[in-house]
Parts: structure tokens; sequence; C-alpha cells
């Protein structure tokens, strides 16, 4: 064989032998999700909005990032969460909810990221909460428990949802529906007919981002001094940073690590003042 041939030879095999190797690797990065992935599709579980817990790692990222937010002491913010994922009323809710559909007789109807809105709730006592997205509830539930456990220290709160499906929040039940109202219909509209003040507001419903941002404008008047807005989904949108920094508010992202689920986590978006 030519000499010149061969060397064009030994060049080829090696680049091909090369981006063999590099997709090798890159494809071992996400070995693990295709396996999750691969044998959640045999499971009977929600096709979208997933439900997991956090890992032991992400959980603590995330109690010290609340820690921080509300100057509260790091073991104040873990002993809420242990607080909503021990709480047996919960967990009965849950459950009942889970043997009703047994299309999702797989799903573990993680709280993930949600232990967070509990304890910020828990920690800053809010005397309204409004959600918008309500979907089967599970959020609407961790809030209500919070809101529960708040009044039973004597601070008196409520929860304002809103969706436009008439089937939302069927995860909630006694106690925790006796200080929930949901309005059926068009979120921003909702919350422009909102005269009260606001002092903890999540954003969860259009992911569309001029629509989330309209939903801040639309409570911008109502908020009260002190008040937090969370950002269900800033981990594709930065519309709520955009709002925080055009009113002059701080802002903190916090990204998922779902424990044994093929989803690579959404997250939570703060946005708060902070003296």
């Amino acid at each position: 064989m030519p000499l010149k041939k061969f060397v064009k030879l030994t060049l080829y095999f090696g680049q091909v032998a090369q981006i063999y190797l590099r997709r090798r690797n890159a494809l071992g990065y996400l070995e693990e999700k295709r396996k999750l992935a691969k044998a959640w599709a045999w499971k009977r579980t929600e096709f979208s909005n997933y439900y997991y817990s956090l890992t032991e790692r992400n959980r603590k990222d995330l109690s010290f990032l609340i820690a921080y937010i509300s100057n509260t002491p790091l073991h104040t913010v873990e002993k809420y969460f242990s607080e909503v994922e021990n709480d047996q009323a919960v967990a009965t809710s849950l459950l009942n909810f889970r043997i009703k559909h047994p299309e999702l007789r797989d799903s573990s109807l993680g709280m993930g990221r949600r232990i967070g809105w509990y304890a910020l709730i828990r920690i800053t006592k809010p005397r309204l909460v409004v959600e918008t997205g309500v979907h089967h509830g599970v959020g609407a539930l961790i809030i209500a428990a919070a809101l529960l456990q708040n009044r039973k220290e004597g601070f008196r709160g409520e929860y304002l949802g809103t969706d436009i499906n008439p089937n939302c929040g069927e995860v909630l039940s006694e106690p925790f529906s006796s200080i929930c109202s949901i309005i059926i219909g068009d979120s921003v509209e909702t919350l422009r007919k909102i005269e009260t003040d606001i002092d903890f507001f999540i954003n969860d419903s259009d992911h569309n981002w001029l629509y989330e941002l309209e939903e801040y404008f639309a409570i911008e008047s109502n908020l009260s001094e002190g008040a937090i807005i969370l950002g269900d989904n800033c981990h594709a949108s930065d519309a709520l940073r955009k709002f925080s920094e055009k009113k002059n508010r701080h802002f903190l992202f916090f990204k998922e690590e779902p424990l044994d689920h093929f989803y690579y986590g959404a997250g939570i978006g703060v946005s708060f003042r902070k003296d």
C-alpha cells in the first residue's frame, strides 16, 4: 500500500475512533437517566408534572437557600422539612388520591421542591398565599398543611388558587380544603380582581414567558411589603428574574435533583426583599 494512502487511512480511522470515544463519554453521563426512563415507561404513573423526592444533597442545598432568604437557623428549616414529610394527614390525602386513581398506582407523589414552599410559609406566616396552576393539588395540599400549622401557633392564613380546569385540586380534602378557595378561570384576570394584600405568590400556570410576566405585574400593586414570589418555571424562564431586576427585588434560583427519576428536575425562583 502506498505510504500516502496508508497515512490517510490511519488518520481516517483515528478520527472515527475519536468520534466513537467522544460519543461514548457523552452518553455515559445520560446512561443512568436512560435506565430510569426505560423503567418508568412500564409503570402506571403521571405523564407530566412528575412527582419525586429530592436527593439528600439537594435537600440540604435547599435548606441552606431558605435559611439565607429568611434569616432563619438551618436546623429550623430542616425541622419544617421533616414536619411536612411526616405529616400523617398529608400522607393520607396523597394515599387516598392515588387509590382513587389506579392509573397512578406507581406514582410516588413525592413533594420535591415543594418542601421548600412549606418551610418558607411556616417561617414567614403569610396571611394570604396565592397559587396559579393548581393541577392535582399536591402543591395546594402542602401549602394548606403549612397554613394549618401556622394557625395552631396563632397565625391565620388562607390559600387562594386559580386554574382553568374545573376538576383541579382533587388531592385536597378535609381539613386542608376548609382553608382553601379555588377560582376557575384565566389566572391573570383573577389576579387583577384581588383586592387584599398578597404575602406569598406562586406562579405555576401557563408557562408562556409573556403570560408568566403578566401574572407578576397583575399582583404587583397587591404585594405586601415583605411578600415572597416563587416562580415554578424558572428552570426554563427568566421572567421572574427580569421582573425582580426591574422592581429592585433580590432573586435566587434553586435547581432540583430528583431522587431515582429520569426527569432532570424543575426549580424554584425566589423573588424577595432583604434588608
